[in-house]
């Protein structure tokens, strides 16, 4: 259980250190967002609670394939915002964009036969 408590708090005290570093400077905010944490950290605990290499490199594989569709958000939002759009709906357009190219992005790779 405590192991699971240091996961949840390390987790979280890197999206709080986000949101706070973004309020100073939206470039630090960004290249920190931009570091792929999140999933560094995923790797790793699956490999500590696992030991199994092959999941580790599955898990690395899908996660290259499903971050080119979550791109479309990154490029979505700021021109809805530019457009006037108010940040919320925005945000759903964007995220619902973002939501149907990760379904096209599995179907396109289930025809060539990539497994996620």
């Amino acid at each position: 259980m405590a192991y699971l408590i240091l996961k949840i708090v390390i987790s979280a005290l890197i999206i709080v250190a986000v949101a706070e570093l973004s309020k100073r400077s939206t470039l630090a905010g960004a290249l920190l967002v931009s570091l792929p944490v999140i999933s560094l950290l995923a790797l790793t605990w699956l490999y500590i609670d696992t030991q199994d290499t092959a999941r580790v490199a599955r898990l690395s594989q899908s996660i290259f394939w499903l971050v080119l569709p979550s791109f479309s958000l990154f490029l979505a939002l700021p021109v809805l915002l530019k457009k006037g759009l108010g940040f919320y709906p925005a945000l759903a357009i964007s995220s619902a964009i973002t939501l149907g190219l990760y379904f096209v992005m599995i179907l396109v790779l289930k025809r060539f036969n990539v497994q996620l």
